[in-house]
C-alpha cells in the first residue's frame, strides 16, 4: 500500500508533508534569536538547516517503506547515523548561544558589562574580528537595557525544547541518564520509526520512568514554532515541566 505526502497530511495535520515545509524557516527562527547575529552561528544555523531538509527525505523514505514492507535495514542505519549526528549539532549550537547570552543577563545585573567590553576590546596585537563583534554586541545591550527583557523572553521560549534535547544528548552521547553521573541509560541511540512520519523516536528514560519520545523532527519543528510568541510560558508552567524531568527511578522492586 502507497501512502504519498497528501495522504500523511490528512491524517496527521501536526506533521507537514515534505513538499509543504518552509526549509527557511528553522534558519530563520534561529536567526531572530537575540545576539545571533554572529557569523559564526549564523553559519552553523544554516548548516543544521540545510541538513535537516536531507534527514527529513530520508525518514519519509523510510517512513514509506516500512508501511510498504521494503525497509532496506542500511537505510534505517544511516538514518539513524544522520538523526543522531545533526541532535548532537543541534544541541552544541543552542548550548553555545544559551550560555552566552546568559552570561550577558549576568553581567548586566552584576554590572559586569563594560568591563567585559573592555577585555574583549584589549589590544593584542592584531585583529580579533570575533572579538570585535562580540564587544559590539555587549556594547547593544549596554546603550539598549531593553535587550535583556527580549533575551530573557528567548530563553523562556526555548527552555522545554532545549531541556529535552539535552536529556537525549546525554544518553546518545554519554550513555547516561542525564542529572544522573555515571549512570547507564536504557538501550542508548536505539530509535523507532514514527509511524506519521519517519524521524526515529528515542525514549528520554530514567529507568524505570519514561518520561516521553523525541525524534529529530519534534526538535526541528520545535526550533521554528519559536517565531510565533502569542503563547509564553509561564514560570508555573516551567517549573512544572522542570519537577517533571527530574522525576526518580520510581519505585523498587525486589
Amino acid at each position: 500500500m502507497d501512502f504519498d505526502d497528501d495522504h500523511c497530511d490528512v491524517r496527521v495535520p501536526g506533521y507537514l508533508p515534505f513538499e509543504k515545509i518552509d526549509w527557511s524557516a528553522l534558519d530563520a527562527s534561529l536567526s531572530e534569536l537575540q545576539l545571533f547575529d554572529d557569523p559564526y552561528l549564523r553559519m552553523q544555523a544554516t548548516n543544521v538547516s540545510i541538513v535537516d531538509q536531507f534527514i527529513t527525505r530520508l525518514e519519509y523514505d523510510a517512513w514509506q517503506s516500512e508501511f510498504n514492507e521494503q525497509l532496506d535495514p542500511s537505510l534505517l542505519a544511516f538514518l539513524n547515523a544522520q538523526s543522531q549526528m545533526w541532535i548532537f549539532s543541534a544541541y552544541e549550537l543552542l548550548r553555545t548561544w544559551r550560555a552566552r547570552v546568559k552570561d550577558v543577563v549576568k553581567w548586566h545585573e552584576n554590572g559586569g558589562l563594560k568591563l567585559k567590553i573592555e577585555a574583549l576590546s584589549r589590544d593584542e596585537g592584531f585583529r580579533h574580528y570575533a572579538k570585535e563583534l562580540r564587544a559590539k554586541q555587549l556594547q547593544r545591550v549596554l546603550d539598549d537595557p531593553t535587550i535583556i527583557d527580549k533575551i530573557r523572553e528567548d530563553l523562556r521560549v526555548s527552555h522545554v525544547l532545549f531541556s529535552q534535547l539535552e536529556f537525549l544528548r546525554i544518553s546518545l552521547a554519554k550513555h547516561e541518564v542525564s542529572g544522573k553521573k555515571s549512570s547507564t541509560a536504557y538501550a542508548p541511540g536505539y530509535g523507532r520509526i514514527n509511524r506519521w512520519c519517519g524521524s526515529l523516536d528515542y525514549q528520554m528514560e530514567a529507568g524505570q520512568v519514561i518520561l516521553g519520545n523525541l525524534n529529530r523532527r519534534n526538535v526541528a519543528e520545535g526550533i521554528r514554532s519559536w517565531r510565533d510568541r502569542s503563547e509564553l510560558p509561564t514560570d508555573e508552567s516551567l517549573a512544572g515541566f522542570d519537577a517533571y524531568m527530574k522525576l526518580s527511578d520510581g519505585p523498587k522492586f525486589d
